[in-house]
C-alpha cells in the first residue's frame, strides 16, 4: 500500500496545507496593532476591535498585554494570535513595532512563513521598514504589501508604489486600488475580480464594516468621488492594465515581487478583500534547513524550535512559557521529545495556544502552528525540539548591544529578587546581562538593542518580582564578543573608553565607546575574532563581524 494513502499520512498533509503563518512588519505609528485588531475582528477571533489610542472606557487591544504597553499604547513583545478563516488555520505574529525592540522582531520572522508590509500612505517607506524588509528578503519570507491610512491626506498611490520599488527594490502588482483618499476615501477597486467595492463606517471600527459591490456609474459612488476624480480613476486603472506589474504566485513566494492592498484599518475599510486574497495567496508551511538537511514540512516525524520566551504572562503563577514554532509532523500533548542542546528526552505536558495572554490547553498541533510549552527553566531561545533522529534548526543569534546601564539596587535585602527576575528576562531575550571579569562589582550591567528595553525591564522588574533598580548609564556604544587563541583579556581595559566583561555563559565581550576604538582593536589584533552575533546557549558560532 502506497504509505502516501494511509489516512494518517493524508491528515498531516491536509491539515499542514491549511496553516498560514506570518508576521507584520512596519515603522512605528504605521497602524500595526490596530490591523492586527481587524484581521483578529474579520477573522472571528474578537467580536469587538480595540483601539490602541486609548479612550476613557475604550477596550484594549488583544495583542498588547503587558501593563507597559497599555500605558504607552506601543507594543513591546512578540503576540501570538491564532484564529480560522475561510478554513484556514491562521497564526499571526504581532510583533513589537518600535525599533527599540528590533530583536524581538527578527527572531520572530524566524518563525514566520510570510510577512505583511504595512506602509503607512502618509510617510510612505520608513527606516525599520527598510531593516525589517531586508531581513525578510534574507530569510526568503514572501511579502504582501497593505498600505494604510488611505482615509488620511496621504501621497499619490503611483508615487507611493514608485517609492517602493525604488527604496526596497521589490516590484509592486497592486490587488486592490483606492476608490478617493482623505474624506473622499470610499472604498477600494478589485482588480483581480473586476469589482468596485465600498465601505460604510462602522461606529470607532470597533465592527465589522458593510461592504457593498458597485458600478462606477452610481449615484453616490459619482457624488463621493466627483467627475473628476471618478475620471482619475479609471485612467490610473486604464495605467496599471498597460503598465502594471503583472504577478505571477511563484515569483511573489520567492519574494521576488509584492502584491498590493490599499485601505484603512482603522475605519476596517480594505481590510476583508485583503484577508481573502491573503490566505490564498500566503504559502503554507515552507521546507526548513536543518544540520542534517532540508526538512519537509510534512515529514511525520515531530520536530521545532524555540524562537520566544516569555515568562510571568500569568502574574498569579509566574509561569515561563516556551514558544514552539512546529516546523514538522504533527505534535500530541503529552508527547516526549528529545531536546537536542542538552541530549535529554523532554516530556511535553501542558502545551497551550494563545490569544495574546489568554491560552487554551491543546491536544495537538501541526507543522506550521506555534505552541505553548511550559517551561521549568531549562529551554532557551533557539532550542531544537525533535523526534527520531537528532537534527538542529538555523540557530537564533543574539545581536551586540549598543546600549548599557550598571545596575542599582534600591533595597540590598531584594537581591535574592532581583537575581531571579533578571536572569529570568535575560533569558526570554528582553534584555542581555553581563558580569564584571573579576567579580569585583556585584550588580550586573546590562546591554540592550534599544534604550526603551531598559525602561521595560525596569517596569517588569518592579510589577512582577517586586524589586525597585535604577540604573547608571555606561559610556559604551559597541561591543563584540572575542574568540581566539591564548586571549589577554587585559589589554583590552582601557579605563572609561574600552572594557571587558563576560556574558550568562563566561563568553568575553569588549565595550568600546566608539566605533573608532573598535575599529582599531580589529587592526591591533588579527588573531582575534570579533563577533557581532552569537547563539544564545551554545558555544560562540561567529555572526558577522
Amino acid at each position: 500500500m502506497d504509505a502516501n494513502s494511509d489516512p494518517e499520512t493524508q491528515r498531516l498533509h491536509a491539515a499542514v496545507a491549511l496553516r498560514r503563518t506570518f508576521a507584520i512588519i512596519s515603522h512605528p505609528d504605521a497602524g500595526k496593532t490596530t490591523l492586527t485588531e481587524k484581521l483578529l475582528l474579520y477573522g472571528g477571533a474578537v467580536h469587538l476591535a480595540g483601539s490602541v489610542k486609548q479612550r476613557a472606557n475604550a477596550r484594549q487591544t488583544t495583542s498588547d498585554w503587558m501593563e507597559i504597553e497599555r500605558q504607552r499604547g506601543i507594543s513591546i513583545s512578540t503576540s501570538v494570535l491564532q484564529f480560522t478563516y475561510a478554513g484556514c488555520h491562521v497564526n499571526l505574529l504581532d510583533t513589537p513595532g518600535h525599533n527599540d525592540f528590533s530583536e524581538d522582531t527578527y527572531r520572530t520572522l524566524a518563525a514566520a512563513d510570510a510577512a505583511v508590509m504595512l506602509i503607512d500612505s502618509v510617510k510612505g517607506v520608513e527606516p525599520q521598514t527598510i531593516k525589517l524588509f531586508q531581513v525578510c528578503r534574507m530569510r526568503g519570507i514572501p511579502i504582501v504589501t497593505f498600505i494604510n491610512k488611505m482615509d488620511r491626506s496621504g501621497r499619490d498611490p503611483f508615487e507611493l508604489l514608485d517609492e517602493i520599488e525604488r527604496v526596497l527594490g521589490i516590484p509592486c502588482s497592486p490587488v486592490t486600488w483606492p476608490a478617493g483618499s482623505g474624506t473622499s476615501f470610499i472604498g477600494v477597486y478589485d482588480r483581480w475580480n473586476h469589482k468596485l467595492l465600498t465601505f460604510e463606517r462602522a461606529a470607532a471600527g470597533a465592527r465589522r464594516a458593510p461592504m457593498t459591490e458597485q458600478s462606477f456609474d452610481d449615484e453616490n459612488v459619482v457624488e463621493a468621488l466627483g467627475e473628476t476624480g471618478l475620471a482619475k480613476m479609471k485612467d490610473e486603472l486604464a495605467l496599471l492594465e498597460t503598465a502594471g506589474n503583472p504577478f505571477d504566485l511563484e515569483v511573489f513566494r520567492q519574494g521576488q515581487v509584492t502584491p498590493v492592498f490599499f485601505g484603512s484599518a482603522m475605519n476596517n475599510f480594505g481590510v476583508e478583500p485583503f484577508l481573502d486574497n491573503f490566505v490564498t495567496l500566503a504559502p503554507p508551511p515552507r521546507p526548513r534547513t536543518t544540520s542534517a538537511g532540508t526538512l519537509a514540512p510534512d515529514a511525520p516525524t515531530f520536530s521545532g524550535f524555540v524562537f520566544k520566551i516569555q515568562a510571568n504572562m500569568d502574574p498569579q503563577h509566574r509561569d515561563r512559557i516556551a514558544f514552539v514554532r512546529i516546523c514538522s509532523g504533527r505534535f500530541t500533548r503529552g508527547m516526549t521529545v528529545h531536546h537536542v542542546r542538552t541530549q535529554k528526552d523532554l516530556t511535553l505536558a501542558r502545551p497551550v495556544q494563545f490569544m495574546a495572554q489568554e491560552r487554551t490547553v491543546i491536544d495537538e498541533a501541526y507543522s506550521g502552528d506555534i505552541v505553548g510549552i511550559w517551561d521549568p527553566g531549562v529551554l532557551r531561545i533557539g532550542d531544537s525540539l525533535c523526534e527520531g533522529d537528532p537534527l538542529e534548526f538555523e540557530g537564533i543569534p543574539r545581536f551586540s548591544p549598543e546600549h548599557f546601564v550598571r545596575v542599582r539596587l534600591e533595597d540590598p535585602l531584594k537581591r535574592k529578587q532581583l537575581k531571579k527576575g533578571l536572569e529570568q528576562l535575560s533569558e526570554e531575550g528582553a534584555v542581555q546581562m553581563f558580569f564584571d571579569r573579576l567579580r569585583m562589582e556585584r550588580e550586573p550591567i546590562l546591554g540592550a538593542v534599544g534604550v526603551l528595553q531598559f525602561e521595560v525591564i525596569q517596569a517588569r522588574l518592579k510589577s512582577e518580582y517586586r524589586v525597585a533598580v535604577s540604573f547608571d548609564r555606561l559610556p559604551y556604544r559597541q561591543a563584540r564578543w572575542i574568540e581566539g587563541e591564548n586571549l589577554n583579556l587585559d589589554k583590552f581595559e582601557l579605563s572609561g573608553r574600552t572594557t571587558c566583561v563576560l556574558d550568562v555563559e563566561d563568553r568575553p565581550l569588549v565595550l568600546f565607546d566608539s566605533e573608532w576604538l573598535l575599529q582599531m582593536a580589529v587592526r591591533d589584533n588579527p588573531n582575534v575574532r570579533f563577533i557581532a552575533a552569537v547563539q544564545p546557549g551554545r558555544s560562540a558560532r561567529a555572526g558577522s563581524s
